[in-house]
């Protein structure tokens, strides 16, 4: 079972769709992931790439996050993503957004609509190397705003370059299997 930890919709559980093959971030990650951003999250522009059912997202808009997106292209994954959105307030399900599509096609047109984000948090499926060109994506396509941050949710069996164009890993921290890692523009201080 997976839930909202934080914020406006504390203690919601969230659907994840039968044989689904996804691997939800738990709780404990997601709190500590929260925790770590702060107020950063707060009337942020966030977006979650590999979105699976919604639950990092859905937090971002709990804890009051101004605009969020999800992208998936899996189709019980974004069947999920609605069905967990719909216990949102009218206003709160306003400022959502869902993208059917792969994730690199989806950076692509949110670069020619000229979309910047604060927070990008992306959990590709673990071990399928599709960390280092999500990122390169990113970056080239200019998705995140000078200050922004972007988190991997990987394996801690991935590694993952220190560098990937002007993004510059500030941190990394591990809970159990799980390792999230921390990318800046270089000319920004760590998180």
């Amino acid at each position: 079972m997976v839930r909202v930890v934080s914020g406006i919709c504390r203690g919601r559980m969230l659907k994840v769709p039968r044989g689904w093959k996804g691997r939800p971030t738990n709780d404990r990650v997601k709190e500590a992931l929260f925790d770590m951003l702060g107020g950063r999250v707060s009337e942020s522009c966030f977006l979650d790439l590999y979105a699976g059912t919604g639950n990092v997202g859905i937090e971002a808009v709990s804890r009051g996050a101004r605009r969020v997106c999800f992208v998936d292209q899996n189709s019980k994954a974004v069947q999920a993503i609605y069905e967990n959105l719909r216990f949102l307030p009218e206003d709160l399900a306003a400022q959502v957004f869902v993208l059917k599509l792969n994730v690199l096609k989806a950076i692509k047109l949110m670069a020619n609509r000229k979309e910047l984000y604060d927070l990008v948090f992306l959990d590709p499926p673990y071990e399928q190397l599709l960390e280092r060109p999500t990122l390169e994506m990113i970056s080239n396509c200019g998705l995140l705003l000078p200050d922004g941050v972007i988190i991997v949710e990987s394996s801690k069996r991935e590694v993952l370059p220190a560098r990937v164009n002007d993004l510059t890993l500030s941190r990394q921290q591990r809970y159990g299997d799980t390792l999230l890692t921390f990318y800046m523009p270089k000319q920004k201080g760590g998180l």
